[in-house]
């Protein structure tokens, strides 16, 4: 049995059978990683010491019969935006390289409170910025599938990491697709949650009215899973909603007969590529076996997502990265003269070309005279858009789209093009921008590349996605199929 290839639940069973212990899972997980991290470069660090450690508390604990949290002993990283108390967290960029957080994010704390053994904190697009992971200061993921494409972003690492088992599931965040577009370049399961399901305090914000954390996973049943363990309310999160967390794994029912999807025709249309309309095409006939009804609907304002979208987010991170200046903490430029000269060259040398582009278009969206020209409307957008998905949802119980209008691209084809770069976010924006919850699974290959289907539901209604989700996947192989990757030495 190759231990680093079971799914969560799967070490789940096994654990509390006693059939193999949490350090043994461990064990298995590091040697994965030594064998491929040196192609896939899915980490910022690893901590083997502190896992194994974890992994024999638990050990302990089940050998005294005590009773344990479903993921406990299950091997886990974090995307490197979430803070985790005496660990370093660098959100890929050069001006956190040594950063070290006195606190851990509740997500964090919420997964140690389950034993999760964690082994360490994943590649990412510099500050979340980015769609390839190509930004990240340290080094580019590659995809397992094929080491010249990219494996999207920003949590590249995570879906990476996963993809390739070297974790069994990771946390990512997801501000505009940045969960569920890697899910889909690396043919794995990501799940981004409804707007304040998940407590985003501890995580480095981007763009704070869009940001979510979610799960990557192998498959929609540990999706569930480790949705339940992170999700709830919390006081230290002012966008933190108090509504009550349902068992999610409770929605993972093989029945779709009845339930109304809605294709939208504006996902299905000009910049999609061939391959992609093909897998979900046949998705669509697969749920209409399965007895979903299926019909084609409209939302008239997602033309003007991506605009909308680029404005806010660019705006918000102007404002959230105004504190990265050389002062509190983080990189400090040498051999400045004054403050002022201080701030321009740590801003300068501490952040790369993607973050700096950003920091410019949101500092411009929000100066004076062109605030209500760009921001204000990119608001009024926003209502609109939230407002066509709220209407087609009032009918339909999801909505199913393509996660990205191509498979994973290659890697430095987009680095000089950043608005084909930004199109990549194209089909999975809306859903940030309405607040709902939307999730990714594979659903097929276009040219040996895996394919991503997406489906959004209503707000906190993240376990009718889940059963939606959970029914293609029982019916369907897709998600068993892994990227051959050759293990060095």
């Amino acid at each position: 049995m190759e231990l680093h290839k079971l799914t969560a639940a799967q070490m789940q069973r096994l654990l509390q059978q006693k059939e193999v212990k949490a350090e043994e899972l461990t064990e298995a997980v590091f040697n994965r990683i030594e064998a491929v991290e040196g192609q896939v470069k899915a980490f910022v660090y690893t901590d083997k010491e502190k896992a194994l450690a974890q992994a024999k508390e638990v050990d302990k604990k089940i050998a005294n019969g005590e009773s344990l949290p479903p993921l406990a002993g299950v091997p886990a990283a974090l995307k490197d935006n979430i803070c985790a108390k005496g660990e370093r967290t660098t959100c890929s960029s050069k001006m956190l390289e040594q950063f070290v957080p006195p606190y851990s994010a509740t997500v964090t704390e919420k997964l140690d409170d389950s034993h999760v053994v964690r082994t360490g904190k994943l590649n990412m697009d510099e500050f979340a910025m980015g769609s390839s992971t190509e930004s990240s200061y340290f080094a580019t993921t590659k995809n397992p599938w094929n080491f010249e494409k990219v494996p999207g972003g920003s949590s590249g690492g995570a879906a990476a990491a996963v993809s390739a088992d070297q974790t069994v599931f990771a946390l990512g965040s997801d501000t505009g697709g940045s969960i569920r577009q890697p899910a889909a370049y690396c043919g794995v399961v990501g799940l981004k949650p409804t707007y304040g399901r998940v407590s985003r305090y501890g995580v480095v914000a981007f763009a704070s009215s869009l940001d979510q954390v979610g799960p990557i996973t192998k498959d929609v049943t540990d999706s569930a899973l480790v949705l339940n363990a992170i999700s709830g309310y919390d006081q230290m999160d002012s966008t933190s909603v108090n509504v009550e967390v349902p068992d999610y794994t409770k929605a993972l029912v093989n029945d779709v007969k009845g339930l109304k999807i809605g294709v939208p025709k504006e996902f299905l249309g000009e910049g999609i590529d061939p391959g992609v309309r093909t897998a979900i095409e046949g998705a669509i006939a697969k749920y209409q076996e399965l007895g979903a009804e299926v019909e084609e609907i409209s939302l008239p304002h997602t033309e003007y997502a991506l605009p909308a979208y680029y404005i806010i987010a660019t705006a918000e991170a102007s404002s959230n990265l105004a504190r990265f200046d050389g002062v509190k903490y983080g990189f400090r430029a040498a051999e400045a003269e004054n403050l002022i000269e201080m701030y321009s060259k740590t801003r300068s040398q501490g952040f790369g070309a993607e973050v700096k582009r950003r920091i410019v278009l949101g500092t411009y969206a929000l100066s004076s005279g062109y605030y209500d020209a760009y921001y204000l409307k990119a608001m009024k957008v926003r209502t609109l858009i939230k407002q066509d998905i709220e209407k087609a949802l009032e009918k339909y119980d999801v909505i199913l789209t393509p996660t990205s209008p191509t498979t994973a691209f290659n890697i430095g084809e987009k680095m000089d093009k950043p608005a084909s770069m930004y199109l990549s976010d194209v089909c999975t924006n809306t859903a940030n921008l309405a607040g709902i919850p939307s999730i990714s699974i594979p659903c097929g290959f276009s040219e040996g590349l895996p394919v991503g289907l997406q489906l959004m539901g209503r707000a906190f209604g993240e376990a009718d996605l889940l059963r939606v989700a959970y029914t293609f996947e029982q019916n369907t192989d897709y998600h068993t199929q892994k990227p051959s990757l050759e293990v060095i030495g």
